[in-house]
This record gives structure tokens, C-alpha cells and sequence, in this order.
């Protein structure tokens, strides 16, 4: 089974850019995956260009030999947009591989470990009032979910005070906590906005609220800084999305900095690089928390890896619920209900693309806010 094209899509997606890679093969069968990075697509689609002249003519089969080649072939190691392109590709081959076997892709993975993979929403509005906080807790809850997450707030954006945020977090997460009970986890996400004494105040006042975890407390730059926050604080706490590559996490997991890793398949180099990291996890007795805020390709990429994933702990899941939006495009997709995600019992990830139509689609990568301190000096969004 050998490749003899690969093709990227990009579609329309809420206002923000779904980059789509479908691979082909002379056997007629098709692989679909996505790619992580959102922003700086163009980026990833140049990388495309060049992995599609290596990828044809190459045995689809050898999916680990050709993570291999494509991630090593350009002499310098892979970073996030280099392996952003190699994820995709890598999920479109597990597909490829499932597609010609006949089975779901957790069967190629060593079967299930679970019946469904937990996932958590996000809740909206966590910079608005309160109550109506509150309210899209409970109404989430009542749907079944079991475990909510929200931002550090930011209440004047584009300027953020720290110790404002913190503050805001802290209200948000009582309210939540009040609205919902002790039988909803609730999880927080940094989004890497405060410096370490800010993010170390937060935690240390978030201990008695227990939350499931705290999320990118700190900038991904310097897994090292964890060190000082680890030392201060009983919370735990969840780092990752940002990194492209299971070596990016090896601080955290070697010295046990944080209680749950986040690879993104769609950054880290897709399903072959991040069951290198669950491993590695795994001997550490820490858990996974699959970065998954992209489409329905992802999600079903996520669920196929969870189902299998024996060092699993949650899954991210902001695309759930009907999307009319998507009908024309993307004509199979999984379904995700309740906080439960279940992979499709069909050859491959359970997904399929009508290419006529995506084709005739155009999508623009969204912006993403440009936040700033009081003083004019930019801050991470």
C-alpha cells in the first residue's frame, strides 16, 4: 500500500481555520488527519509541501520508519510546526492502517483499556457576571458532565492584572464549586498568564477547593521553573499542550514536576509520539490529559488513543454536540455525549471527508488575542 498523493483541505471552523490532510494510497484507500497548530498555518502548510515529495511512493505501512525519516530527514530536530505537519500525516496513516485491516484503530493500538473515555467542557463565560458562570455550570452538569474546566479570567481585557485574574479565578471557582457540588470535578487552565509568585498564590489558595488540576501555570518555555512551584504547592497540576515532542516533557516526567501530562496529538507528532510519552508517564505513575480543542478529526484520534492508553486520566473536548456546520463536509464523525467519548466500531478513526465539497471551502487561521500588562508589555494570551 503505498502513497500517491497527499492533499491538504482547509475548512471553515467557528470563525477559525480547520487544516484537514488527507493522504492517498494505490490500493484506493484514503487516511484523514488534522493538524494541531491553528495559528501560523500557512507555517505548516509549507512543511506540508516538502514531507508530501518525501511521503510519495513510500510504503504507508511504516508508520513508525516514516515518523522516523520525517521528523529526522531535515537534520534539525522537530519543533511544533515541523511536527504539527507530522502529526497530521501520522494520524492519517493509523487511519490508512485501520482502513486496510478492517478494524477501529484502538485495535491496532492493543485493544481497550476502557468502554469510554471521559472528557471535560469548557464553560463559558468565565469573563462575564458570575451567575451566569454559575448557570453554564449547572447546565453543563445537567447534561452529564463530570468534569469542567474554565480559564484564568482576564476582566479588563486586552489588559491583564495578574493579581486581578487571580482574584476572578478564585470567585469563579467557588461559584463553580457551589453550583455544582463535590460530584463535578472542576479544572482550571492558566493558559500560561501569570509569572511563578502569581501562579504560586493561585494554587496555594485552590488547595482547600480541591481541584482536579491546574492547567499551564506557568510558560512552557522553562519546564524547569516547576521545580519552585512543585515545592510550594499540594495542587495538582497538568502541563504540555506546548510541547512538540515527548523530549520537551522529559523534565517534567523524570523529576515528577507535574500529576498529569498534555500532549497534543496534533503538535507532538500524532498517535506514534504520544504513546511514547503515555509510557513514559506511565513508569511515573502519572496521567494523561489529551490537548484536544480542534474538530471531529482530532477528537476521534483522541478517543482511538485513550481507549488504549493504560496511563490515562482525562480528555479535553471542545468540539461536541450537533454541527450543522460541518454536515456537507465532513460526512462522519464521532459523537460525543454526556462527557463521554466512545470510538466508532469501524475500520479506521470512524471519519470521512467529502472532498468536493472542502474543496470548494476557503478558511482563514483566527488571530488570537494580543493581551497586554497595565504598563503596554505584552502578556501570553
Amino acid at each position: 500500500m503505498n502513497i500517491t498523493d497527499l492533499e491538504v483541505l482547509t475548512v471553515p471552523d467557528r470563525g477559525d481555520s480547520m487544516m484537514l490532510v488527507v493522504i492517498d494510497t494505490d490500493d484506493g484507500i484514503h487516511g484523514v488527519g488534522e493538524v494541531g497548530v491553528r495559528t501560523r498555518q500557512e507555517a505548516v502548510r509549507g512543511v506540508l509541501v516538502h514531507l508530501r515529495e518525501i511521503l510519495i511512493g513510500q510504503d504507508a505501512t511504516r508508520i513508525e520508519h516514516l515518523w522516523q525519516v520525517l521528523t529526522r530527514s531535515g537534520f534539525f530536530p522537530g519543533d511544533r510546526l515541523l511536527n504539527s505537519a507530522v502529526g497530521a500525516v501520522d494520524v492519517a496513516l493509523w487511519d490508512l492502517a485501520g482502513k486496510a485491516l478492517g478494524v477501529p484503530v484502538y485495535r491496532l493500538l492493543g485493544g481497550k483499556v476502557r468502554d469510554w473515555v471521559p472528557c471535560y467542557a469548557h464553560v463559558p463565560g468565565e469573563d462575564g457576571p458570575v451567575e451566569a458562570f454559575a448557570d453554564a455550570c449547572r447546565e453543563l452538569a445537567a447534561q452529564g458532565w463530570r468534569y469542567l474546566r474554565f480559564t484564568v479570567p482576564t476582566p479588563s481585557s486586552p489588559i491583564v492584572e495578574p493579581r486581578q485574574s487571580v482574584r476572578a479565578a478564585l470567585e469563579r471557582f467557588h461559584a463553580a464549586r457551589d453550583a455544582v457540588g463535590d460530584e463535578v470535578e472542576l479544572l482550571i487552565d492558566v493558559h500560561t498568564r501569570l509569572d511563578p509568585p502569581d501562579a504560586l498564590l493561585l494554587c496555594r489558595e485552590l488547595e482547600g477547593a480541591r481541584p482536579f488540576f491546574v492547567e499551564d501555570p506557568l510558560r512552557a518555555e522553562s519546564p524547569e521553573a516547576y521545580r519552585r512551584l512543585r515545592a510550594g504547592t499540594a495542587v495538582p497540576l497538568a502541563a504540555g499542550e506546548q510541547f512538540g515532542s515527548k523530549w520537551e516533557f522529559r523534565t517534567l516526567i523524570d523529576e515528577d514536576l507535574v500529576d498529569f501530562v498534555r500532549p497534543d496529538l496534533g503538535i507532538v507528532g500524532g498517535i506514534t509520539e504520544a504513546r511514547k510519552i503515555a509510557g513514559w508517564a506511565e513508569a511515573h505513575f502519572l496521567r494523561t490529559a489529551t490537548h484536544n480543542p480542534l474538530g471531529p478529526v482530532m477528537t476521534a484520534a483522541c478517543t482511538h488513543f485513550n481507549t488504549a492508553c493504560a496511563s490515562f486520566g482525562i480528555q479535553e473536548q471542545y468540539d461536541h454536540g450537533p454541527r450543522p456546520d460541518l454536515d456537507d463536509v465532513l460526512i462522519r464523525r464521532p459523537v460525543v455525549e454526556g462527557g463521554r467519548a466512545v470510538p466508532a466500531e469501524i475500520p479506521g478513526l470512524g471519519v470521512d471527508i467529502d472532498r468536493e465539497a472542502a474543496r470548494a471551502l476557503t478558511a482563514r487561521a483566527l488571530e488570537r488575542p494580543h493581551l497586554r500588562r497595565p504598563d503596554g508589555s505584552f502578556t501570553n494570551w
